[in-house]
């Protein structure tokens, strides 16, 4: 298999038709062994139904599908995981990423001996808030990820098998893909696309900001330093300040009032509390790796004919514990 062209499908349904029509036939322009593997991640639509019709018309395609929803990156990780080709191109199905430009990615990856080629929006889409809300993210995403995560990257990109192959060995079960795109190292490169914007996104801005706590703890450390800092700091300016009130009462006779001892009292509770929640999010996450549970849960494997295959008679080639 030459190539493998890969996606999830969630609230899709809308999309996968022509998706599979432009998709085709960029594809071919590259080479006729391509396949199109499609990741049901749980889709509340009939975009299951809609990829099953696909796949009876055409043989190329196969359909992963998954027994609920796992979210968006464990998807993505999955249809690599199902992916044969010797390239493969990654793509979300809902059209904002153009499935053409598997051709400039493919001429970019040729000419630079590139493992990688991805893209990257140098203009964010979407309204002032939606682009002033990202460039916050980004800017808190440099600030506290100890990787160092290319500004408004995409999902879509061209990978050679064999940094495929790396990427998948990550077995960690909070899946923060952007950050593991990185970790694996390779030759990369980025290439600036326009990306088509959708008014209603399945990301809703609470899932934005677990997916931004859910990065931060799962790549760095350093909201832990920062706590060690500001409680050493703390620390210090309670010392420093404990010595000027015990000066104004030797030299003044003058106390601090009730308020100012409440205030620092719960300012002081503030700052524990929040220090333990952090430190409670660090502890959960090593409580949910040490179950080991599996990293996704296959329903049924459909290719070829339509016919479905049992995800445990496949398990040993096509689970991610």
């Amino acid at each position: 298999m030459k190539l493998s062209i890969v996606t999830t499908l969630y609230r899709s349904a809308g999309f996968i038709d022509e998706f599979y029509r432009r998709a085709s036939e960029a594809a071919a322009k590259i080479t006729a062994d391509y396949e199109i593997v499609m990741v049901d991640d749980g889709s509340p639509d009939n975009s299951l139904d809609v990829a099953l019709g696909l796949l009876q018309r055409d043989p190329r395609v196969r359909v992963v599908e998954l027994s609920r929803n796992f979210g968006h990156h464990k998807a993505l990780m999955t249809g690599l995981q199902h992916a044969m080709g010797e390239l493969v191109f990654l793509i979300d199905s809902d059209l904002e990423e153009q499935p053409e430009l598997i051709g400039r990615f493919h001429s970019e990856m040729a000419q630079g001996d590139w493992d990688v080629v991805f893209g990257y929006q140098q203009k964010r889409a979407g309204g002032l808030i939606r682009n002033h809300g990202g460039r916050l993210g980004w800017y808190l995403i440099d600030l506290l990820y100890s990787a160092k995560i290319p500004r408004n990257h995409c999902t879509v990109r061209l990978m050679r098998r064999e940094y495929v192959d790396a990427l998948l060995l990550h077995r960690e079960s909070s899946v923060v893909i952007g950050g593991l795109w990185v970790i694996t190292g390779f030759r990369q490169t980025g290439l600036a696309i326009t990306k088509d914007h959708r008014e209603h996104s399945s990301y809703t801005p609470v899932g934005r900001l677990a997916a931004f706590v859910n990065g931060v703890t799962a790549f760095s450390t350093t909201p832990l330093v920062l706590m060690a800092l500001m409680g050493t700091f703390i620390s210090f300016a309670s010392f420093v300040l404990g010595l000027a009130v015990i000066a104004a009462k030797l030299i003044n006779g003058s106390a601090v009032g009730w308020a100012s001892i409440m205030v620092s009292i719960w300012f002081i509770g503030g700052i524990i509390v929040s220090c333990l929640g952090i430190i409670g999010i660090y502890i959960s996450k090593i409580f949910i790796e040490t179950k080991n549970r599996p990293y996704v849960i296959v329903r049924r494997i459909h290719q070829n004919d339509g016919v479905s295959t049992l995800e445990k008679a496949a398990a040993a080639k096509t689970a991610l514990m």
